[in-house]
């Protein structure tokens, strides 16, 4: 069992206990069921939200105040006032409405936010005080625009890499996400315990998505994770173990099933170990609309979710019917009175000790001192390391790496000045691919970070289409990678990157024919078979899905301006690298592991690098990097 987190200050907590009986045995049934709704707020008014007493609101991605994608920072605090006032003029008990976003990497559904790198890529920096310190910087966003709750971090473990949420996830082994998972809610909370648990600046976490999302069979999304118990508790637990552990009030049901049930439905995972064997006193939200997918009917489909243990619904527009269905359940003691009782105590005691109603006002927190504007420079500079450390490095072939800034380079591929790919899926908008590099200002692309920086010491760069002039260069840089996506609609049937895009590979080839050294970055929320481009290019960098700041990129790919390695490669991979298209689930511990490059595999400037032979660009070949493989312990502490 975990340690319970409401208990770390017994005074307050009975305090706080006593307080929400209080309020409890004051409130309707009607107003009770409107504290279990989430509703999107693009389908409800503030006025509405506060004379039915609407316990939250939430944005999707892609939705944004008066409907403007570039609303900034205070138009976003105005909507979060507007519903806070709303509340506090309907409720006959002063109960605070709680507002929840998807800030997955960055404040990234927010025009001018600094977007950090995607969890793939922090998890590669082997990091856990870097990931903390993100964390904390995203929080302190969030809370600048009147929101006081992000649904993250997700603690997925990834064990099929053609699920297109992969990049969400930290690894596809336990060991990092259960390193990472207390620390990402100590970055988003605070210490439970210090003066900095829900302090300014921090908002509430929510440890998603409970359980075992990153292991469906052929990696589709929502789908159908078969396997044991035992592999449940111990491959897809240990970053919700140690997140609720560290004091996470609040976890998002998956979408996915369990040996074919529904997790949304599962009374044994949610009602049995999430809050009985585990003693989670928080509430259970659902994911979006997750609870409709129990049955056809959505009344049955509320009843079913509520039984099982979701406490609040996540409502995407029928807040209204889903009130409904609800209040009516509760008057046919289809949900018992005592189980309604339950998922609104859960619900009143994390507002409380939140502390909602201490906070300061939303309106007002862009103006108050100690409150961190959206992208700031602090924040961007994070960034940039978080991208520095995130960095992995496959090949060196001659040390062509690091470059000399004094280099001619010609620099080439659709990822070259290309923020939103830099950024890939939730960032700004649901997908991704909606945007231009105009909706991201403050963003920094790939080549405009290495021509400020070559062009200092007298060096060159060319952003080029075709070679005609190649003789004029040096080096050619190809910048290349997936196109932004989110969710299922990244799902892959197989790993090949040059089966979908070919084009990266014939600029690779066409600088190799006239003598020019060539390095690939790879921009991507995965691991994917780049056989033909590892035999194209003399070095090749995993730069995963980097963000805003594409100034980590040049910062370690070039010298510095007196000749000396400024920035050395840190990242290693925390995914396998897989040695065909079709073996897409090679996770380390696995029999039979033959992955082509290794989990914990990353080069740098101080290895020898070993000579690379031709890798087969059909099937497989043998790799002359080898590491020792071994499993950690099992988890004995559990």
């Amino acid at each position: 069992m975990c340690r319970d987190p409401f208990g770390r200050n017994p005074q307050r907590s009975r305090e706080i206990e006593a307080k929400v009986a209080r309020v409890l045995s004051n409130l309707s049934l009607e107003e009770k069921a409107a504290q279990m709704i989430q509703a999107e707020f693009a389908s409800i008014t503030p006025q509405e939200a506060g004379k039915n007493g609407i316990g939250s609101i939430l944005n999707g991605g892609g939705i944004f105040p008066n409907a403007n994608k570039h609303a900034d920072a205070g138009e976003w605090a105005e909507q979060a006032q507007a519903f806070r006032d709303a509340t506090s003029e309907f409720s006959r008990h002063n109960v605070p409405i709680l507002w929840g976003t998807d800030a997955v990497h960055g404040h990234s559904n927010v025009f001018g936010a600094t977007i950090f790198p995607h969890n793939i890529g922090l998890g590669a920096a082997r990091d856990p005080d870097l990931v903390e310190r993100v964390l904390e910087a995203t929080a302190r966003e969030v809370y600048a625009t009147g929101i006081d709750w992000t649904f993250a971090p997700t603690l997925a473990v990834v064990r099929d890499d053609r699920w297109g949420r992969s990049y969400e996830g930290y690894s596809e082994d336990p060991d990092i996400v259960e390193s990472y998972a207390s620390r990402a809610i100590w970055g988003l909370q605070g210490n439970p315990g210090s003066s900095s648990f829900m302090s300014d600046g921090r908002i509430l976490a929510t440890c998603k998505h409970f359980i075992g999302e990153g292991g469906t069979e052929g990696g589709r999304d929502q789908g159908d994770t078969l396997c044991t118990e035992y592999e449940l508790l111990h491959v897809h637990a240990p970053g919700h173990l140690r997140g609720i552990e560290a004091g996470a009030l609040v976890v998002m049901a998956a979408f996915n099933s369990w040996c074919g049930s529904k997790v949304h439905g599962s009374s044994y995972l949610l009602n049995g170990v999430l809050k009985q064997q585990l003693g989670f006193r928080g509430f259970v939200v659902s994911d979006w609309d997750g609870f409709l997918q129990l049955d056809e009917d959505p009344a049955k489909s509320c009843e079913l979710a509520v039984n099982a243990g979701i406490d609040m619904l996540m409502v995407s527009s029928d807040w209204r019917g889903v009130l409904d269905y609800l209040i009516e359940a509760a008057r046919g003691e289809r949900i018992s009175e005592d189980r309604i009782d339950e998922a609104v105590t859960r619900i009143l005691r994390v507002k409380e000790h939140a502390g909602l109603l201490d906070r300061t006002e939303p309106g007002k927190r862009l103006s108050s001192l100690d409150c961190e504007r959206l992208g700031s420079r602090r924040h961007r500079d994070l960034a940039r390391e978080a991208v520095r450390k995130s960095l992995v490095l496959l090949k060196n072939a001659n040390n062509l790496l690091p470059l000399q800034r004094n280099a001619r380079i010609a620099i080439t591929g659709d990822g070259a000045a290309n923020i939103p790919k830099q950024c890939g899926g939730w960032s700004l908008t649901w997908q991704g691919h909606e945007n231009t590099n105009e909706d991201f200002p403050q963003g920094e692309t790939i080549y405009s970070s290495i021509e400020n920086a070559v062009r200092e010491v007298g060096g060159s760069i060319a952003l080029v289409d075709s070679l005609r002039d190649s003789d004029e260069f040096d080096v050619g840089i190809v910048v290349f990678g997936e196109d932004p996506y989110a969710e299922g609609d990244g799902d892959l049937n197989h790993l090949s990157f040059s089966k979908e895009s070919s084009e990266p590979l014939h600029l690779m080839r066409e600088f190799k024919s006239r003598g020019i050294p060539v390095i690939a970055i790879f921009l991507t929320g995965r691991p994917r078979w780049t056989n033909p481009e590892l035999n194209a290019c003399d070095a090749f960098v995993v730069a995963w899905l980097p963000g805003t700041e594409g100034g980590g990129i040049a910062d370690v790919l070039l010298r510095g301006p007196d000749g000396t390695i400024q920035h050395d490669f840190q990242g290693r991979l925390s995914f396998s690298w897989p040695r065909t298209p079709h073996q897409t689930r090679v996770n380390r511990g696995d029999p039979n592991y033959d992955p082509l490059f290794p989990y914990g595999f990353g080069l740098t400037y101080r290895d020898v690098n070993p000579t690379m032979p031709g890798l087969d660009e059909t099937d497989s070949t043998s790799h002359p990097v080898r590491v020792r493989q071994e499993r950690s312990t099992i988890y004995s502490h559990l």
